[in-house]
């Protein structure tokens, strides 16, 4: 079953979501020394993620590009107005916008090498551990982002079930036409790309500054586009 790995992953989003909320009554000096903890950690992961590069020339024109190409579709904004609407549905957290939540939670679990790589495993060899791993790790940052973000955390499960059964889907056909060096490069080059989309979401989390990093997401198309490029003019010289 190519979607277990994906199903599991949102699985434990949820439930550590639920735990989250039954830990609310966290003192709120601890839930903001805790959540720059959370910012700090992210910052580091982004940053060793961002220097693996094997050409920061990809990484950089990726991330212009699709900055340009996310300011123009409104990303942040739809996906704000969904955690919106969201919040309308259901109500108040109370601890929180569930929107906030939402959009911050989706961002930290859907962007990353963890989510395509593990999607892949999925869909090519039915291999379900990095799904399985990022699970875990899923878990406790949903529980620990809930108790400060609020219950809003809870619906990330979704884009990431669809972002991940989307791609292992695709990964059950994709060895059929992408050369393996060619993905292993697109991976390389993402995750670089990702690193620095998760920098900027850790830099928001300890309220240094406010990126709209979901408008970066179509960097990740435009590696890809970039990368395809340049591994197929490499062949033709």
């Amino acid at each position: 079953m190519f979607l277990l790995g994906t199903l599991v992953n949102g699985v434990l989003i949820i439930i550590g979501s639920l735990l989250g909320k039954l830990l609310h009554r966290i003192p709120e000096g601890m839930k903001s020394t805790v959540m720059y903890a959370i910012g700090l950690s992210v910052m580091v992961l982004g940053l060793q993620m961002g220097l693996k590069s094997q050409n920061f020339l990809i990484v950089i024109l990726s991330l212009v590009i699709g900055s340009v190409i996310g300011e123009l579709l409104r990303l942040e904004d739809r996906l704000n107005d969904l955690g919106q609407w969201l919040e309308g549905k259901v109500g108040s957290s109370g601890k929180g916008s569930i929107s906030e939540g939402f959009v911050t939670a989706t961002l930290i679990f859907v962007i990353g090498a963890m989510a395509i790589i593990g999607a892949l495993d999925s869909g090519i060899r039915g291999d379900h551990a990095v799904l399985f791993t990022k699970s875990i790790i899923d878990g406790f940052t949903s529980l620990i982002l809930t108790t400060t973000l609020g219950i809003g955390v809870l619906f990330s499960a979704i884009p990431v079930v669809l972002y991940e059964g989307i791609i292992a889907l695709f990964a059950t056909q994709i060895d059929q036409f992408v050369p393996q060096a060619l993905m292993d490069q697109f991976i390389t080059e993402m995750t670089s790309t990702g690193g620095i989309m998760i920098f900027a979401i850790g830099l928001n989390l300890t309220g240094i500054i406010k990126i709209r990093v979901a408008n970066f997401l179509p960097g990740i198309v435009v590696t890809a586009v970039i990368v395809t490029i340049l591994h197929y003019y490499h062949q033709f010289i």
